[in-house]
């Protein structure tokens, strides 16, 4: 009885030693990238020949049983043929989806450098590209802010030495007043209110010119009286402070024999006045001050609002980065377009092993395949999965054939 039965399973029984001996071979490598190439290369199609020997070898037992025995053993052998080709086009999908990912890898690293290049170039002629924007617009009409800024950094810088001239003597009177030493705050306070003086000043001069430029004969005389008082003002309090301040040199320098008089103090600082407010209105103050007053009152300029009303629309240059960027966009759409051929590069190989092995077992169940080898595409896959429904719906040859005797007799 052993015998007979080891007889009878002896065309299976390789099978298992087979088995065996594939599980050592892919368990024992000298190192890692020989396994790899294993699992990667001959895994799937080993797999396939072990379900393809089980199927083959059970089928044999079977076909004592069969009807149509000659059509069975036909779509055995050519399941076999399948699977042979199914091992070489997964070989051959192995290697395009290689050359397909290098290809891929090789476009990112190109599309990579050329931005990093193009925004290390935009870098480098920043410099040159800067400076010439900003002498064009410079050049061209426009608000003076060189002129605003030096204007503003001029009082900021005058406040400044008045009130380093001025506090002392501002402490002393306001600690005569009150009976106590001046504040922390005195200094910012009396920086600010300096500031405003000095802007005060310059609009001063700015409106007695426009009133002189526009012929305004009742407002010059009134204008020409306030500036004075502006004058006297300044003249008083603020560069007669310089002017004593430099008396004990002059003192000094004279061996004591010539001091400052009230008279020769006060002309001195009005010709210091005259002189300063006269070198910084013609280098910077007649530019600066009238975006200053337009800057306060929040009007516009007379000659930005010719400009703006005969000035035409034109296009404005595209940055730099715009065409790198829609490059970039381009390379993504047709990324995202590809990426269905991209997944059937991919997985088309394996479906290929996977489709004969299923072939294999459906001829031993049904004794016929469910899928067409090789696969052309994925959108085959989409369509097998309704191919078992109408085999089984649709009824048999025999069986209509028999029906059909029934009927006639």
């Amino acid at each position: 009885m052993t015998e007979l039965l080891d007889t009878v399973l002896a065309s299976i029984a390789w099978i298992l030693e087979m088995q065996r001996s594939l599980l050592e071979f892919f368990l024992e490598s000298p190192n890692i990238w020989v396994a790899a190439g294993k699992y990667v290369l001959l895994l799937f199609p080993v797999l396939l020949f072990v379900a393809a020997a089980w199927c083959t070898q059970v089928a044999l037992y079977t076909i004592p049983f069969r009807s149509k025995r000659i059509s069975f053993i036909q779509k055995m052998l050519f399941a076999w043929w399948d699977a042979a080709r199914a091992v070489l086009l997964f070989w051959v999908g192995l290697f395009r989806s290689a050359c397909v990912a290098v290809g891929w890898c090789l476009t990112l690293i190109r599309l990579a450098v050329r931005v990093a290049v193009e925004a290390l170039g935009q870098i480098l002629t920043a410099p040159f590209s800067l400076t010439g924007r900003m002498s064009r617009s410079y050049f061209q009409p426009g608000v003076p802010w060189v002129a605003f800024l030096m204007l503003i950094f001029w009082c900021c810088l005058e406040a400044t030495i008045f009130t380093y001239t001025l506090l002392p003597t501002v402490s002393e009177v306001l600690a005569d007043l009150v009976g106590m030493e001046a504040p922390r705050l005195m200094g910012p306070v009396l920086f600010f209110f300096l500031l405003m003086l000095i802007l005060g000043s310059f609009a001063c001069l700015q409106v007695l010119l426009d009133t002189i430029r526009k012929r305004q004969f009742k407002f010059i005389v009134q204008m020409f009286v306030v500036e004075l008082f502006v004058m006297l003002f300044e003249v008083m309090f603020l560069y007669r402070e310089l002017v004593d301040a430099i008396t004990p040199w002059i003192a000094q320098q004279t061996g004591e024999r010539f001091r400052l008089g009230i008279t020769f103090t006060l002309s001195l600082a009005a010709f210091g006045w005259i002189g300063i407010r006269g070198m910084t209105w013609f280098l910077f103050g007649q530019f600066g001050t009238p975006p200053l007053l337009a800057f306060i009152s929040r009007r516009p300029l007379p000659q930005q609002e010719e400009l703006a009303a005969s000035a035409t629309p034109g296009m404005a240059p595209a940055a730099w980065w715009r065409a790198p960027i829609q490059e970039f966009k381009t390379e993504i759409d047709w990324l995202h377009s590809r990426s269905e051929e991209i997944v059937e590069y991919l997985t088309l190989p394996l479906l290929q092993i996977l489709a004969s092995a299923m072939n294999f077992a459906m001829i031993l169940l049904t004794a016929s395949p469910v899928m067409s080898l090789p696969l052309r595409g994925l959108n085959v896959l989409m369509r097998t999965r309704d191919l078992a429904g109408p085999a089984r719906a649709k009824p048999q040859p025999d069986a209509m054939e028999s029906h059909s005797a029934q009927v006639s007799s």
